[in-house]
């Protein structure tokens, strides 16, 4: 049974308050300086991957606490509960059981005592029979060219990861095939793709696992639209559109051919289910075989999780720190920075992720927790971002952890860019920490020929503070292999969060409302009424509107 337990409640949480009056007086520097071998023992190398954190407000009996929380908090309990089916999406009544679709070692996996690796292993030779023949021009338009574009029309978990994913890997791209996305109901997007595609020679992937997502069948129904005004004939709809979809029968409505629906099921949620066939437009974009090679990568993360002790676990030890910032330092966000020009999407991925899956605010027994729950994720790629938000890093008020995420070896034969990108990569966090003190700035400007007035006035200003936590994670390269590994790497920790704040990581009822709104206002919009349910500043904007388009 998945555990629920208040972490407030705890003894761990009590030591770990007083914990952090006694480390939270002294600097990171000063914690180097106590412990010789800091930089060792707050480190984790796995496979292609090292996680230093030893730049963070942590020392071992940090790790000895979190320790104790964890197994109060029976984090054991929970991971079994995971990888073994159960239905710890409580409020849906679901298995949890995105491991299973990268199991690769096709050990049984059962969700209500039934194994899915037969259903698993089925749809993944469906997505590489289907991508063999696209890729060896089988897959033919309506006047018999080979298909050029894939257009993958999803929203959320529909779109967020593959569009990442596929991102991530361009290096990997078959020359033959150019993706595209479109997520957002704002005709703008839809426009800007097929101004950019040939109906003779595109795919349209319509990912939508009840085939009546609002913003992905509008859009799916404009395509449509678009297609037949050069087709004309429905009949070759069947041959520019497939599915992913649970929903035949609307799935066949809309003109697919059954054969090209490709399923995936009840216990995969949309934000971790890239490894389904959602990942299809994966498949098309990189070739079947590094699609595997991705989910391979998720597979290993997956036994390192489940099997390392919590001092060696990355996920692990990524969620507590994560923890002592947020409930402790009361920190309100973390900042995930990648210095890969090819991840640029990827702290959008992690927004969607981590704060759909953990923004929450009622516990597992159904009260309202007193305590912070998910941070607010966001990021940009280093070293734009240096020249952007850092500032506020370094020199601003509010205490920001973050992630810097690098590869050793470059996906490209730009040696100096890459040397440059690295030098950038160590520098910030030894910056973030070390800081500089009054006496170098003041060193530095009468070496610079300043007055003691005009040192006076630009000392202050200059002072870095210091004292700023990072975690440096350092993947030998971007592969589809390590790009797998990364992305179930924050999946876990995601997990093991929600289980110490005791909330359900798997729902996301809050973007029901809004839906559900929305769907009453637009019946006013084509109505051209407004009803009187509405508060006066929602009738006013809807009264607005109108008023506009007469």
């Amino acid at each position: 049974m998945f555990p629920s337990v208040n972490p407030e409640r705890t003894s761990s949480w009590d030591q770990l308050r007083k914990h952090f009056d006694a480390i939270s007086k002294n600097s990171l520097l000063e914690l180097f300086k106590e412990e010789k071998n800091r930089s060792t023992e707050l480190s984790i190398e796995s496979d292609d991957f090292f996680v230093d954190f030893s730049k963070n407000h942590i020392d071992q009996e940090t790790v000895r606490l979190f320790e104790s929380l964890a197994n109060e908090c029976k984090l054991t309990d929970a991971k079994k509960a995971l990888f073994s089916g159960e239905a710890i999406n409580q409020t849906e009544k679901r298995a949890v059981l995105h491991t299973a679709l990268r199991n690769l070692s096709n050990k049984p996996m059962e969700v209500d005592g039934e194994n899915v690796m037969p259903f698993v292993f089925a749809e993944l030779d469906k997505i590489k029979e289907f991508t063999k023949r696209l890729h060896t021009n089988k897959v033919t338009g309506y006047t018999g060219k080979p298909i050029e574009s894939i257009v993958n029309i999803g929203i959320g978990g529909s779109d967020l990861g593959p569009f990442m994913v596929i991102n991530a890997l361009k290096r990997y791209w078959k020359p033959a095939i150019k993706p595209f996305f479109v997520s957002n109901v704002d005709a703008s997007h839809l426009i800007e793709v097929l101004e950019q595609v040939d109906p003779e020679t595109t795919l349209f992937i319509i990912a939508s696992k009840t085939f009546t997502t609002q913003e992905t069948m509008t859009n799916a129904n404009s395509a449509r639209d678009w297609f037949l005004s050069h087709a004309k004939d429905k009949g070759h709809v069947s041959k520019h559109f497939v599915a992913v979809s649970t929903n035949q029968t609307k799935v066949v409505d809309f003109g697919i051919d059954p054969k090209n629906m490709f399923v995936f099921w009840d216990w995969v949620g949309g934000r971790y289910s890239l490894w389904s066939s959602i990942g299809l437009s994966i498949a098309c974009t990189v070739g079947y075989d590094h699609f595997e090679d991705l989910l391979r990568g998720a597979e290993s993360m997956d036994h390192h999780f489940e099997n390392s002790p919590l001092q060696e676990n990355i996920p692990t030890m990524l969620a507590f720190i994560g923890i002592w910032y947020n409930n402790f330092f009361s920190c309100e966000s973390q900042a995930i920075l990648a210095y890969d020009h090819l991840l640029t999407h990827l702290s959008r991925y992690l927004q969607q992720a981590d704060m759909e899956s953990n923004g929450k605010y009622v516990s597992r027994t159904q009260e309202q927790v007193n305590y912070q729950t998910g941070p607010i994720i966001w990021g940009e790629p280093g070293t734009n971002g240096q020249h952007a938000f850092y500032q506020l890093i370094h020199q601003g008020t509010k205490l920001i952890p973050a992630d810097f995420i690098a590869f050793a070896k470059p996906s490209h034969t730009y040696q100096d860019h890459h040397d440059k990108l690295i030098a950038n990569f160590i520098a910030q966090t030894e910056a973030l920490m070390t800081g500089k003190k009054a006496e170098v700035v003041k060193e530095e400007l009468l070496k610079a020929g300043k007055s003691e007035a005009e040192i006076e006035q630009l000392l202050p200003h200059k002072v870095f503070q210091g004292n700023r936590p990072t975690t440096s994670i350092l993947i030998e390269s971007l592969t589809p292999k390590s790009l797998g590994r990364l992305i179930a790497m924050y999946e876990h920790k995601i997990f093991v969060q929600g289980v110490i704040w005791n909330i359900y990581s798997f729902d996301q009822w809050g973007v029901e409302l809004g839906k559900q709104l929305a769907s009453s206002v637009l019946a006013e919009i084509k109505s051209g009424t407004v009803g009187n349910q509405h508060d006066a500043s929602t009738k006013q904007l809807i009264s607005r509107y109108l008023e506009i388009n007469e």
